[in-house]
C-alpha cells in the first residue's frame, strides 16, 4: 500500500482560507446564506469553514448538518451492511435562502443527489452551491459538479482519498491511498 500526501499542514489551512474567500466574494453578508454540512465527514469541512468565515468578517453564518442515510440508492441492497444512521440537525427552514452544501470528497456524485433529496424535507433554496475539499473529478457517476474546490484530485477507482481533520484525528491531512 502506497500513501501519497496530497495536503497538510500550512497548505491544508491556506486552502481552507481560499475556499472562505471565495464564499466572501459571492455571498458578501450572508444574510441569505447557510451552510449544511453532509454527514459524516462533510461537517468537519462545515464548521471549520462557519469558524473561519467569523473569524474573518464577524459574521455568523448558520450551519446545519445533514445526514443522508435513509436517502442513498444503496441502502435497501441485497448483501449489503446495514448502515448506520448519524443525526440530522437543521434548525432552520432553507426556504428562499443560499445553500451552500459541504462535503470532503466528492467522487461518484451519489452522495451529493441523495443530500439534495434529503434537504426539500427542509424548505425549496432559492440557489444551491456544492463545496468540497477534494474533487475526485474522474469517478463520476451523476453529472454533479462543485461551485467551491480545494483540490482536484485526478485518480482511479481502486485509489482511495483519506481526510483527516485536526478535530477527530492527529493532524489536518488529505492523503492519496494506493492498494
Amino acid at each position: 500500500m502506497k500513501q501519497s500526501i496530497l495536503l497538510e499542514g500550512t497548505k491544508f489551512q491556506i486552502t481552507l482560507k481560499r475556499l472562505c474567500q471565495q464564499l466572501i466574494e459571492n455571498h458578501g453578508d450572508f444574510s441569505k446564506a447557510v451552510l449544511i454540512g453532509i454527514q459524516p465527514r462533510g461537517t468537519f469541512l462545515a464548521k471549520r469553514i462557519q469558524k473561519e468565515i467569523l473569524a474573518m468578517t464577524g459574521t455568523e453564518i448558520q450551519l446545519g448538518i445533514l445526514d443522508i442515510t435513509f436517502y442513498r440508492d444503496d441502502f435497501r441492497v441485497k448483501g449489503a451492511a446495514p448502515l448506520a444512521a448519524n443525526s440530522t440537525e437543521i434548525d432552520f427552514l432553507i426556504d428562499d435562502k443560499d445553500v451552500i452544501l459541504v462535503d470532503d470528497v466528492l467522487w461518484t456524485g451519489r452522495t451529493i443527489r441523495s443530500a439534495m433529496d434529503a434537504m426539500q424535507a427542509f424548505g425549496r433554496a432559492a440557489k444551491m452551491e456544492l463545496m468540497v475539499l477534494v474533487d475526485r473529478r474522474f469517478s463520476r457517476q451523476i453529472p454533479i459538479e462543485p461551485d467551491y474546490i480545494g483540490i482536484q484530485v485526478d485518480s482511479i477507482d481502486s485509489q482511495r482519498v483519506i481526510v483527516s481533520w485536526e478535530d477527530v484525528d492527529p493532524a489536518d491531512s488529505i492523503v492519496l491511498v494506493t492498494e
